[in-house]
C-alpha cells in the first residue's frame, strides 16, 4: 500500500471545464457519477459528463448534492459485481427520491436480469454507447454540439497532469477466463487520426502525462488492416513538447515489433511494461488459452531489459486456475523469480458465466488459491524492495499529483510508477498538482521513495 489513500471519482478539474450553455430559465440540474472498475470504465464516465454537461446538466462532487446519480459498474469477476450492485443499492437507500442509474460493464452483461431483481434501481445502461446516458437521464437523444469531438471529455476523473487516452474497444484474445470479449465485443480500433487528435488536445490543454489504455495495447490496429502500435506510437512522437506516453497492458503474445526502438529513440514514451504473463506453468497456460510459454516470456523480458536498462516490469498472476496442481505452482514460484517483476499484482481466479473455463474440472478450492496468492506476495516483496532500492542516490522527473494537507510535503510519480497501483514519490517541499519537478532520492519507505528537488 502506498503512504496515501486515493481518491475517489470526485475527481480533479485540472483540464479546464467550459460552462455548460443553460439559460437563466433552465432550473439547475445536477448529477454525480461514482465509477468504478477499470480505467476503461474511468475514459467512459469522462464521456457521459461530457454528454450531460452539454445537454446542460452540472456535475456535483457528491452524490448528496445531485438529482441524478450514475454508478458506473464493473462485471469482470465476482468480487466487482458484488461491490457493483451494493454501490447501487446504497446510493439508493441513502437518496431514495433520487434517480440511480446503473451503466457500463455489469449493465451490459446482465441489463435484464439486473432490472427484474433490482426494482429500486431507476434505469440501466450498458457500455457501447455512453453518450446515450441524455436520452436515458432526460427522454430525449444525445446532445452533440456542432463540431464536437467523440472522444472529447471536459472533465477528467484522473491525477492533475494525467489523461487516459483509450485507442481500443473489446478483446479478441479470447483467454478461456476472461468475460472481457462478453461485456465489451471483438477488438475495435480507434482510426490513428482520431487518437492523435484526442492526444493534441489534451496536450493543449495541460495534460503532462498521456496513459494509453486498451484491453490489448499490443493488438491495436489488426482490425483496421493498416499498421500497427508501433506506428501509431510513430505518429504520436511527431508531436512537439515534453510530455510523457505511458502504455498500459499489453499482451505479451503480441509484443509489438519496434516499440523497444522507438522507446530508445525518444524518452517521452515511458519503458515501463505491464505485461500480464498471468502463469508460469505451460499446461496452465494452454488451458487458459494463451499461447506463450514461460521461457518464451522470461526471454522477451530479458531482451526488454538489454535495450532499456532502465525498464521497468509489471506484470499479473492468476492463482486457482482449475487444474492448477502444487507442481504447477511451484514452476509459477520459479517463474517469478526467474523473471523478478519491478511490480506485480496478483487474484484468483473467478469463476465466471459462458466462458470456457467455467465447466472445466479440477476447480481448485478458494481457500488453496488464496493461499496460493498470499505466498507469491510474500515473495514479491524482497523483489520489488530490491528493484526500487537501485533508484536511492539517483535524480528522477516527477509529476506532482497533489501536496499533503498541513505538511510541506508532495506526492508524485516517477516513470516507473503507474496512477493508482504502484507506488509514490514523497516530495520535500509543496509543490503545484500537474508540476514536473526534478527529484533527487534519498531513501525508500516500503513502496514509496522519498527525496528532495534538485536543480535540472
Amino acid at each position: 500500500m502506498s503512504s496515501r489513500s486515493r481518491r475517489s471519482t470526485e475527481g480533479a478539474d485540472h483540464i479546464r471545464p467550459r460552462v455548460s450553455p443553460v439559460s437563466s430559465t433552465t432550473p439547475r440540474r445536477t448529477f454525480h457519477v461514482e465509477s468504478l472498475g477499470c480505467a476503461k470504465n474511468q475514459v467512459d464516465s469522462e464521456l457521459m459528463i461530457a454528454s450531460l454537461e452539454r445537454a446542460g446538466w452540472h456535475l456535483a462532487d457528491s452524490p448528496d448534492d445531485a438529482d441524478v446519480i450514475v454508478v458506473n459498474t464493473c462485471g469482470f469477476i465476482n468480487a466487482a459485481k458484488k461491490e457493483s450492485i451494493e454501490t447501487s443499492l446504497e446510493m439508493k437507500a441513502r437518496h431514495p427520491d433520487r434517480k440511480v442509474i446503473m451503466v457500463g460493464c455489469l449493465s451490459e452483461r446482465y441489463g435484464e436480469e439486473l432490472a427484474a431483481q433490482l426494482p429500486e434501481i431507476d434505469a440501466f445502461l450498458g457500455n457501447r454507447n455512453p453518450s446515450r446516458i441524455v436520452e436515458i437521464v432526460e427522454g430525449r437523444g444525445p446532445v452533440q454540439p456542432p463540431g464536437a469531438k467523440p472522444y472529447e471529455r471536459d472533465h477528467l476523473l484522473s491525477w492533475p497532469g494525467s489523461a487516459y487516452v483509450k485507442i481500443a474497444e473489446g478483446c479478441s484474445n479470447r483467454c478461456t477466463y476472461c468475460a472481457i470479449p462478453l461485456i465489451r465485443g471483438d477488438l475495435a480500433s480507434r482510426g490513428p487520426a482520431e487518437i492523435v487528435a484526442e492526444v493534441r488536445g489534451l496536450l493543449d490543454r495541460g495534460a503532462r502525462e498521456l496513459v494509453l489504455i486498451a484491453q490489448d495495447l499490443g493488438s491495436w490496429g489488426k482490425d483496421l488492416g493498416g499498421g500497427g502500435l508501433t506506428e501509431l506510437l510513430g505518429n504520436i512522437s511527431r508531436i512537439r513538447g515534453d510530455f510523457w506516453v505511458r502504455l498500459l497492458y499489453i499482451h505479451p503474445d503480441h509484443f509489438p515489433s519496434g516499440l523497444l526502438d522507438l522507446m530508445a529513440g525518444d524518452a517521452r514514451f515511458l519503458p515501463y511494461f505491464d505485461l500480464p504473463f498471468q502463469h508460469g506453468a505451460p499446461d496452465i497456460l494452454r488451458a487458459m488459452g494463451r499461447q506463450g510459454d514461460p521461457a518464451r516470456n522470461v526471454d522477451l523480458v530479458s531482451a526488454i531489459r538489454r535495450r532499456l536498462p532502465d525498464a521497468v516490469i509489471r506484470s499479473t498472476f492468476l492463482l486457482g486456475f482449475p487444474g492448477e496442481t502444487d507442481a504447477d505452482f511451484d514452476m509459477l514460484l520459479d517463474f517469478q523469480e526467474r523473471l523478478r517483476p519491478d511490480w506485480l499484482g496478483s487474484f484468483t481466479y473467478s469463476r465466471e458465466e459462458d466462458t470456457p473455463a467455467y465447466r472445466m474440472s479440477g476447480r481448485v478450492t478458494k481457500a488453496v488459491a488464496e493461499s496460493r496468492k498470499a505466498e507469491v506476495e510474500r515473495r514479491q516483496v524482497s523483489i520489488t524492495d530490491r528493484a526500487l532500492d537501485r533508484y536511492i542516490g539517483r535524480s528522477l522527473d516527477v509529476l506532482v499529483e497533489e501536496r499533503v494537507q498541513g505538511e510541506e510535503l508532495s506526492l508524485g510519480r516517477a516513470y516507473l510508477q503507474a496512477p493508482d497501483v504502484d507506488g509514490l514519490v514523497v516530495v520535500r517541499g509543496a509543490f503545484a498538482p500537474a508540476g514536473m519537478v526534478r527529484v533527487r532520492i534519498d531513501r525508500r519507505n516500503g513502496v514509496d521513495l522519498e527525496g528532495g528537488v534538485v536543480e535540472r
